[in-house]
C-alpha cells in the first residue's frame, strides 16, 4: 500500500500541537516531528502537548531518548547523525529507524540498515527556494524495477520534495513505495484540507 508521510514545518507555529493533532485525526498515519536545531526540552513540550493516543504515529527527528520515553512511533536520522552512528541505536520492539539519501548509490549502499528510507528533491521543492530536482523519472522507474528483481531486503523508499495532489500520481507510478509531505501541506492556508486532497490522491 501507498504510504504518505507528514514532516512538521521546521519552525515553531502558532498552536502547533493543536493542529498537528487535527492532521493525526484527519488521518496522517505518520507524522514526523522535524524541528531542525531545536534542543530536546522544546521538543519534549510539544510532545507532552499532542494527544498521547497519536504518540505511537510521531517519528522524531533526533533525541533517541525522547523516542524511548514516550513509546513514539520511531526515530529518524538527519545525514549528519547517521554519519556518527556506528551501530544502529537502540529502540523499543516495534519503533521504526529511517532516513534520508540524496542519490541512488546512497541507498544502494546504506538501505538495508533502515525500516523506510526517504530519497529528495524528486521534484523542485516547495519550501526551499533553489531546492531543485536532479532526478529523471524513467531513472528512478528503471533503479526499483532492478531492486525488485534482486533478492534480499530493501527499505522502502518514499518520495520528498516538491510533493503535490498534481504530481502524486507520477511518483506511483515511478516505484515509489510512498511519499513524505511538507510545502503542500504547510504553505496551504488549511492543511487539514490539503491533507485531505492528498489522500484522495493514494
Amino acid at each position: 500500500m501507498f504510504r504518505l508521510v507528514l514532516l512538521t514545518a521546521p519552525t515553531a507555529l502558532p498552536d502547533e500541537a493543536r493542529l498537528l493533532a487535527a492532521l493525526l485525526g484527519a488521518g496522517s498515519k505518520t507524522l514526523h516531528l522535524r524541528k531542525p536545531g531545536w534542543p530536546a526540552a522544546p521538543v519534549e513540550d510539544l510532545i507532552q502537548a499532542i494527544p498521547a493516543q497519536f504518540h505511537a504515529r510521531l517519528v522524531l527527528h533526533g533525541h533517541p531518548g525522547l523516542v524511548r520515553r514516550y513509546r513514539l512511533g520511531g526515530l529518524h536520522l538527519t545525514g549528519q547523525q547517521r554519519a556518527a552512528t556506528v551501530r544502529r541505536p537502540t529502540l523499543l520492539p516495534g519503533q521504526t529507524l529511517s532516513t534520508s539519501f540524496h542519490s541512488l548509490a546512497e541507498i544502494d549502499r546504506h538501505r538495508r540498515r533502515y525500516d523506510y528510507v526517504f530519497l529528495s528533491p524528486i521534484f523542485d521543492s516547495i519550501s526551499k527556494e533553489g531546492y531543485g530536482s536532479t532526478f529523471k523519472l524513467p531513472e528512478l522507474r528503471a533503479f526499483f524495477q532492478r531492486q525488485a528483481g534482486r533478492a534480499g531486503y530493501h527499505a522502502p523508499v518514499l518520495a520528498l520534495g516538491g510533493i503535490a495532489a498534481t504530481n502524486l500520481a507520477l511518483v506511483q507510478v515511478a516505484g515509489f513505495a510512498g511519499a513524505a509531505v511538507l510545502g503542500t501541506i504547510w504553505q496551504s492556508p488549511d492543511p487539514v484540507a490539503a491533507l485531505r486532497q492528498l489522500q484522495e490522491q493514494v
